[in-house]
């Protein structure tokens, strides 16, 4: 039997017959393009834009296998215009020099605009980034940027001002699905050709394991169709079977130095300090699924049991630390469950930021009044010149006296009376509550 080879063929117009599926089935035009409805719906933004042949500056973000290279290829086509691409991570200020001074020529000579794309702008340096800023203003060049990153956080603010950042979405399953079986049936430049089939389970497993990603799913079922093309045409089915074989775990979305990573943990936290032990549990699922160093979702948690629950449940915070030791000593994958105990723990115990909110007025204070001086009464007095100069005069020992309480001034004599700490009603705190309140009345009795 000739042995079959989906991936030598001839390839779209400008696109090498060896590339991989997800090249040869990019978009070449609006009418190709599946998702982003809300940039490229009916009187939307975007459409608009390029309907009218007006388009900006803008910076496209969104997650990897978004569309965000795909769409700006688009714009240039839809509108005629000389389309420059280069990578942040490759060129510097001298390309970018080289690609002003053709837009000049182009608009001088031709009338022609010129769209600067820049993949990975969050890559450029300040430095590279001002070396847009006159060439945007003016309109010579319409530069459109893609970043996975927070431009807020990546982008110059000046460069930012001058353009308009377009949130690139996730592709739906709905989407994905439509793609994929595209790509197979696709005659020129997909596997319609090879009569390659495939089971309603196995594209879905396909597109489930995506994550929103057009181009992990279209390279996976590229691995997947590898697998059949020695079988009879009768055989070349893609089942969920050959699917999970070549696909064998799933490549979580997630960058621990990216914003992913963040969003991640805030969830997680969120979640603890809502109450919610199953979302809590599914988000630290996802961080350690994705490779998330263990110990760093442990040290948050010993930071949420003071911050979050304090007093509340003072058990907390000593579980917490158990989970941390007990991960150390055992490992993954058991000492999973003792974060997961942890976790758990956090979002069922009673709350309470009292404790960090109170710290928070301390450290306020100290910065408006800085380090007054500690009232002599309370002061060590180890030596006999420091006795002769009052220290520790006066002092009375809370233990000389009844329920070991004595009421006497502790803070600078410049603050007087001041109540940093305000327990709750929550668990512990209650008992905390009262015990202050009763300290309170007996002090004011002794005035």
């Amino acid at each position: 039997m000739k042995n079959l080879d989906l991936f030598s063929h001839a390839g779209a117009t400008g696109v090498k017959a060896s590339a991989p599926l997800a090249e040869r089935m990019r978009p070449q035009n609006l009418s190709e393009y599946v998702g982003q409805p809300h940039l490229l719906g009916a009187g939307c933004l975007l459409r608009r834009a390029i309907e009218e042949d007006k388009l900006f500056s803008m910076i496209f973000w969104g997650p990897p296998g978004s569309g965000k290279t795909t769409l700006a290829r688009i714009l240039a086509n839809e509108t005629k215009s000389k389309f420059v691409s280069f990578s942040a991570v490759l060129s510097g200020v001298k390309e970018i020099r080289m690609v002003i001074d053709e837009a000049n020529q182009l608009q001088d000579g031709k009338n022609k605009k010129v769209i600067l794309f820049v993949d990975e702008i969050h890559r450029f340096n300040k430095a590279q980034q001002d070396a847009f800023l006159p060439h945007v203003e003016s309109g010579l060049i319409t530069l459109i940027g893609a970043t996975t990153e927070n431009p807020s956080f990546e982008v110059i603010a000046p460069l930012l001002s001058r353009v308009r950042v377009l949130t690139l979405k996730p592709f739906s399953e709905e989407e994905l699905m439509t793609i994929v079986e595209r790509a197979l049936k696709d005659q020129q430049k997909g596997m319609g050709k090879y009569l390659v089939r495939m089971d309603e389970d196995a594209n879905r497993y396909i597109v489930r394991l995506a994550d929103g990603d057009a181009r992990n799913a279209l390279n996976n079922l590229e691995a997947i169709a590898s697998m059949i093309q020695d079988l009879s045409e009768k055989e070349r089915i893609i089942t969920l079977e050959y699917a999970r074989e070549a696909l064998q775990k799933k490549a979580l979305l997630y960058d621990k130095d990216g914003e992913e990573h963040y969003n991640l943990i805030s969830a997680f936290h969120k979640s603890l300090r809502g109450s919610d032990p199953d979302a809590a549990l599914y988000w630290l699922g996802r961080m350690l699924m994705a490779g998330e160093d263990p110990l760093f979702i442990a040290r948050r948690m010993i930071r949420f049991a003071s911050e979050d629950v304090g007093n509340a449940d003072p058990q907390a915070l000593s579980i917490c630390v158990a989970a941390q030791q007990a991960f150390h000593f055992i490992g993954l994958p058991e000492g999973e469950l003792a974060l997961a105990q942890a976790a758990v723990y956090l979002a069922t115990a009673p709350k309470s930021n009292a404790l960090y909110s109170g710290f928070g007025k301390v450290k306020e204070e100290i910065g408006r009044t800085g380090y007054l001086p500690v009232p002599l009464h309370i002061r060590n007095a180890p030596t006999k010149l420091m006795k002769e100069l009052d220290y520790g005069k006066d002092y009375k020992y809370a233990h000389d006296y009844p329920d070991a309480y004595v009421a006497q001034d502790y803070l600078p004599e410049l603050l007087g009376e001041r109540f940093f700490y305000n327990p709750k009603e929550a668990g512990f705190e209650k008992i905390i509550r009262e015990r202050i309140d009763a300290w309170q009345k007996e002090k004011q009795r002794k005035k």
